[in-house]
C-alpha cells in the first residue's frame, strides 16, 4: 500500500480519493486495485442494485458470452482462476453475473458500493483539483480521482418508431430485460438481428406461438460451437493458464487462438474452402474471421470468399428459398463477427417468419402490432434486440464538464477522442474503462490491461506528489490518426457498423477503436509512458517522464 498525500498540491481536503462508476469487470477491478492494493480511499456507483455491470442487465433470454469461457474472467488472482468453473465452452449470463458476484465477495467490493445511484453530472474544479461527483440522489462527493467504467455496450438505443406507445401489447428492450417474462404461447416480434437479437431468436422460437423477425440488415454468422466441457479439459485449461494468458495479452483480439499468418489470397480455392470447413465445425466468430486467414479483415478478395463460403453455408441450411434469400447477406464480411447455436436452422421451423424491413420497411407501430409498408403483424410482445450507442453513449448522457467547463457532449461533437482508449485532454485525473479508441478485442484482458495502466498511473502521482495528469492535445491527435490509419487498412471502415456509430441516426460515422491488436496495444503503453502527457498542468508543464 502507499501513503496518500491527497491534501497536497494546493487543493482543498476531498471526500474520497478516488470515485469510480460502474460495477462490472472495470468497475469492481478499480475498486480492488484503488481500495485493497494502493490503499486509497475509494467512493464507488453504480445504477443497478448489485454488481455485474452489462451483465447485471442483459438478462434476456439466451444471453451467452462469444468468447470462450476459460478467457472470460479476469487473470490478476490465481486462485480465482483455478476456483473457475463452467458448463459449456461460451458463458450464459448467469454464470458471468455469478463470477462477478464471487469477485465482489472475494475481495468485499460491495463496502464502496452505493448502488441503485445515478452519477448525474461530474466537475472538474479548477481551482482546487478535484472532481465534484452529483447523484441522482442529490448528493455530491468530491474526489481527486474519477475512474468510469460505465460499459461499451451498455447504452441502450430505441428507436423512437410512429406510434410505439400506443401498442397495447407487451414491450421489452433486450438490454433492460425484467425478470419472470414469460412468452409461452404469445405472438412475439423482434426487431433487430445483431448478436443479441440472434440469441434472443433461437431461444424463444421453440417457446411462443408465433415469431416474426423484423430483419433490418441480413448478418454474416457462423456456428459457436456449444459444448459441454469436461472436468478433463478444464484441468488441462487450468495447468496451461500462465501460456494462455500470455499469448492472449500478447494477441491480436486476444480469443486465445493463434491468429492465422497465411493470406487467403495466396492459397488455392480448395484450400480455401477446407480451412473455412474446419473452422465452421470447431466453430466461433473471431476464430473464423482471424484465425482462418490473415487477410480476410484487409484484402476484398479474400473478405469475399470467406463471405461467399457463410452465403453457400445459408442456402444449403435455410429450406424455404425465399427466406434463404432475404437471410443472405450480400455486402462486405466486415462487423465484429457474430457466432450462433443454430440461427440460420431456426428459420425452417413453422412457427418462425422473416420480414425484410429493408424491402417492406416499418410504416409504425400500432395497438395491435407492427405495420409495414405491406401488412400488418398482430403482435402479444415486441422486443427491441436494438443495440447500444456504443462506446460514447453513456458519457454524453451524463453533464460531464471539465476545464474551462468544457462539456463531453461538446469535445465529442465530431466524434468520441481519446487517448489509449483511457483519457481526454480538458479532463484531467479522469480515467476511462473502455473509452474511446481503446483495443477492439476480446474485453476481459483489455479492461484488466486498461485497469492496471490506471493503477500504475495513480500510484505514481501519489507517490511523487502529482496534482493533475492529463493527455496533450498532440498527443490525443497522434494517437487519433493512428488508430484512423489503421481502421483505413481494414474493410470494417467500409461497412456500417455499431463499431463506427452507424447504427445510431444522425452519427457521425467515426473511429471508435484501435485496430492494431492488445499486443500491439500493450506494447504501445509500455513504450509512450507518460510522453504523452502534462503533470501538474497548472503548476508547471514539469514532470513528464
Amino acid at each position: 500500500m502507499i501513503q496518500s498525500n491527497m491534501n497536497k498540491n494546493n487543493f482543498k481536503e476531498v471526500d474520497f480519493d478516488a470515485v469510480v462508476v460502474g460495477a462490472g469487470f472495470g468497475g469492481l477491478y478499480s475498486v480492488h486495485k484503488l481500495r485493497n492494493e494502493l490503499g486509497l480511499n475509494v467512493r464507488a456507483y453504480d445504477n443497478g442494485s448489485d454488481v455485474g455491470g452489462t451483465w447485471y442487465w442483459n438478462r434476456y433470454p439466451g444471453a451467452l458470452s462469444d468468447t470462450e469461457s476459460f478467457l472470460y474472467p479476469l487473470s490478476f488472482d490465481k486462485e480465482l482462476l483455478e476456483e473457475g468453473d463452467w458448463k459449456h465452452n461460451y458463458l450464459t449470463q448467469p454464470e458471468i453475473l455469478s463470477y462477478l458476484n464471487k469477485v465482489a465477495d472475494r475481495f468485499d467490493l460491495r463496502r464502496s458500493y452505493q448502488f441503485n445511484t445515478k452519477v448525474t453530472s461530474t466537475y472538474f474544479n479548477e481551482e482546487h483539483n478535484y472532481w465534484e461527483v452529483t447523484t441522482d440522489k442529490g448528493e455530491t462527493v468530491t474526489a481527486k480521482f474519477l475512474v468510469t467504467g460505465l460499459g461499451l455496450l451498455s447504452a441502450t438505443n430505441v428507436p423512437n418508431f410512429k406510434g410505439i406507445e400506443t401498442f397495447k401489447g407487451e414491450q421489452y428492450h433486450t438490454a433492460r430485460w425484467p425478470q419472470d417474462v414469460d412468452l409461452k404461447g404469445k405472438r412475439v416480434g423482434i426487431i433487430g438481428t445483431g448478436s443479441t437479437g440472434v440469441q434472443v431468436i433461437i431461444d424463444i422460437a421453440p417457446k411462443v406461438e408465433h415469431l416474426t423477425v423484423f430483419q433490418r440488415t441480413p448478418q454474416y454468422s457462423v456456428p459457436i460451437g456449444l459444448k459441454v466441457q469436461s472436468d478433463a479439459e478444464k484441468a488441462e485449461i487450468k495447468a496451461n493458464y500462465e501460456e494462455i494468458w500470455k499469448q492472449a495479452k500478447s494477441s491480436a483480439v486476444a480469443f486465445g487462438f493463434e491468429e492465422s499468418t497465411v493470406p487467403a489470397v495466396s492459397v488455392s480455392k480448395e484450400e480455401q474452402e477446407r480451412v473455412f470447413e474446419e473452422a465452421w465445425n470447431i466453430g466461433g466468430g473471431f476464430r473464423f474471421m482471424f484465425g482462418t486467414f490473415s487477410d480476410i479483415a484487409t484484402n476484398p478478395e479474400a473478405n469475399e470468399a470467406a463471405a461467399n463460403f457463410i452465403r453457400k453455408k445459408i442456402q444449403e441450411i435455410v429450406k424455404d428459398p425465399e427466406t434463404a434469400r432475404k437471410l443472405t447477406p450480400t455486402g462486405l464480411y466486415a462487423k465484429r463477427p457474430l457466432c450462433d447455436n443454430g440461427y440460420y436452422d431456426t428459420y425452417n421451423r413453422d412457427n418462425v417468419s422473416l420480414v425484410s424491413v429493408k424491402e417492406t420497411p416499418i410504416v409504425e407501430v400500432t395497438p395491435k402490432g407492427v405495420r409495414t409498408t405491406d401488412s400488418e403483424y398482430e403482435l402479444d410482445v415486441l422486443i427491441f434486440a436494438t443495440g447500444f450507442d456504443a462506446v460514447d453513449g453513456n458519457y454524453t448522457k451524463i453533464d460531464m464538464r471539465g476545464r474551462d467547463g468544457i462539456t463531453m457532449k461538446e469535445k465529442w461533437a465530431d466524434g468520441p477522442t481519446g487517448y489509449l482508449g483511457m483519457m481526454n485532454t480538458h479532463f484531467p485525473n479522469h480515467f476511462m474503462i473502455l473509452g474511446p479508441n481503446g483495443p477492439f478485442t476480446n474485453l476481459p484482458p483489455s479492461i484488466e490491461t486498461q485497469v492496471e495502466w490506471i493503477s500504475d498511473t495513480v500510484k505514481y502521482m501519489v507517490e511523487n506528489d502529482i496534482s493533475t495528469i492529463e493527455p496533450k492535445q498532440e498527443a490525443e491527435d497522434e494517437w487519433i490518426t493512428t488508430c484512423q490509419t489503421i481502421s483505413d487498412q481494414t474493410l470494417f471502415s467500409k461497412g456500417e457498423s455499431w463499431i463506427f456509430g452507424a447504427n445510431i441516426p444522425g452519427k457521425k460515422n467515426t473511429v471508435m477503436f484501435y485496430l492494431g491488436g492488445l499486443g500491439n496495444y500493450r506494447k504501445a503503453l509500455e513504450e509512450l509512458g507518460f510522453k504523452g502527457f502534462i503533470f501538474d498542468r497548472v503548476a508547471s508543464v514539469a514532470n513528464v517522464k
